[in-house]
């Protein structure tokens, strides 16, 4: 029994000499982790600002894109509008029984 001690000793301080070894090295790649994630949320709101600035700068361009699409609906519908009147003459009944067509522009 007095071999055992000695024996069962040893063990426990090489088991504890190596869960400290795993713990600094665990302590060292969460702390390698953590500079890498504080990077990476840097670099991610840079990217996001970079997208802001861009998107006010284009707003305007997309505005005028929106007023042109307005523009060209409008004249096609006066256009669509002229080419029926010019189809359809209107017909005017006189007194007399005689009918006069007139074409309207």
């Amino acid at each position: 029994m007095p071999n055992l001690v000695p024996t069962l000793l040893r063990r426990v301080m090489t088991t504890l000499a190596e869960t400290e070894k795993t713990l600094s090295d665990a302590r060292k790649a969460v702390n390698g982790v953590t500079e890498e994630a504080e990077e990476l949320i840097h670099t991610a709101n840079q990217i996001s600002d970079d997208v802001k600035g861009k998107m006010k700068a284009v707003d305007p361009l997309l505005e005028s894109v929106h007023d042109v699409g307005d523009m060209l609906q409008n004249v096609t519908s006066s256009v669509k509008r002229n080419a029926l009147q010019k189809r359809n003459p209107k017909t005017i009944h006189a007194q007399e029984r005689n009918s006069v067509q007139i074409k309207l522009k």
